[in-house]
């Protein structure tokens, strides 16, 4: 399919050692042996493993407990790839190239689709990181106690530390190439564009967040249950509703700063500023409250997110430390190989949130168990009153 290779897409796949020409077909299968590096194919199971099974939990919560929160929020995380993620891949093809240029290029994995566009694991990583935010905040009760808008933006301050764990590290083991020269990924921090580091780490996990948790979620804590067709309607809605949202909350830096770069990285990291300073102190104080037992809500529990949480960070633990003699070779910010290094202090940052907010989850009383029914002697959170 030469006619779909723009100049930008040839020259990114190229750079990461394959051809966009001979990129075949809707779906094409590869030995993940042969691929670019290790890396790779361990990556890939790790992130469809993960996203597997958390469908499967949230099917057998909603079946056990009536809870079909987190599937919603599976089916619709990845309603909303299907809405972002092709005019990304073909801006000619929905008539948007004159404004969107080829942003970046994944590397080709075990199982793509879309001439090379979308590696499977892409589209597994969008439930699987929302499931493991989405449900880090839900344990701690913060929903319930601070409300669909506040939980939300938790919700992107931990998905935030997790994605950034694994996007600070994508360029330098070649899992993707950035165009650094398109407008749209300015300003760089350093190896990833900030608006990637603000919009897809913190700002659509809210959008999506917010979504789920006002049309499905908040009813299901007050012990309303849901048919299938109303389960199906409402997760469209959270897909298209959440889309949109990826527009509307970055306008401050994309409207004001259209004009000026500096201006537009300011606003930017202003926007992760404040869903910072949010964020810390709600999940510090009902952490607290919980330990204490002096919250006046329950928390729930989720033992899959638990147990993969840590999952993921030991396996990007590893990865990063494999990469790391190559890193601090690197000179002017590009390994020997030729390829970019991320930030490493922000990273370490990043897993230290992270490993915190899984910590919390362990130390907390747990009223329930994932789909399996009330703990013994305790009432389910769930349970129609």
């Amino acid at each position: 399919m030469i006619d779909l290779c723009s100049p930008t897409f040839d020259q990114l796949s190229t750079a990461l050692g394959f051809s966009c020409a001979e990129a075949g077909g809707l779906v094409e299968l590869r030995n993940p042996l042969a691929l670019e590096n290790w890396t790779l194919p361990v990556l890939e199971f790790t992130i469809v493993l993960g996203s597997v099974l958390a469908l499967v939990f949230a099917i057998l919560r909603w079946r056990r407990s009536g809870d079909p929160t987190t599937l919603a929020l599976w089916f619709g995380a990845t309603a909303y790839l299907f809405v972002i993620e092709p005019p990304l891949y073909f801006p000619a093809a929905f008539g948007i190239e004159e404004h969107v240029d080829t942003m970046f290029a994944h590397n080709v994995f075990t199982v793509d689709f879309l001439w090379g566009r979308l590696p499977l694991y892409i589209i597994a990583i969008y439930p699987l990181m929302a499931t493991l935010a989405f449900e880090l905040v839900r344990m701690l009760g913060v929903f319930r106690k601070y409300g669909v808008l506040v939980g939300a933006v938790c919700v992107g301050f931990v998905h935030h530390a997790f994605y950034e764990i694994f996007d600070q590290l994508g360029p330098q083991l070649r899992w993707w190439e950035w165009s650094t020269t398109n407008p749209v990924n300015q300003p760089m921090f350093d190896a990833v564009p900030l608006p990637s580091v603000v919009v897809f780490a913190a700002l659509w996990p809210i959008s999506l967040a917010l979504c789920v948790q006002f049309f499905v979620g908040r009813h299901t804590d007050r012990g309303r249950t849901f048919t299938g067709l109303e389960l199906v309607w409402r997760t469209i809605v959270i897909g298209l509703l959440a889309s949109a949202g990826t527009f509307i909350l970055p306008i401050p830096a994309t409207i004001l700063g259209m004009e000026s770069t500096t201006v537009r990285g300011f606003l930017y990291a202003a926007e992760l500023v404040v869903v910072t300073l949010v964020a810390i102190p709600v999940l510090l104080r009902q952490w607290s409250r919980l330990r204490g037992r002096t919250s006046d809500v329950p928390a729930d529990s989720n033992n899959f997110v638990r147990v993969y949480s840590v999952v993921y960070l030991g396996v990007m633990g590893l990865l990063w430390g494999t990469a790391l003699p190559d890193y601090l070779a690197a000179v002017d910010g590009v390994t020997s190989n030729g390829d970019p290094i991320g930030n490493i202090w922000y990273t370490i940052a990043c897993f230290a949130i992270a490993i915190l907010c899984v910590a919390a989850t362990f130390t907390v009383p747990r009223n329930s168990v994932d789909g399996h029914g009330p703990v013994s002697g305790e009432r389910t959170p769930h349970a129609v009153r």
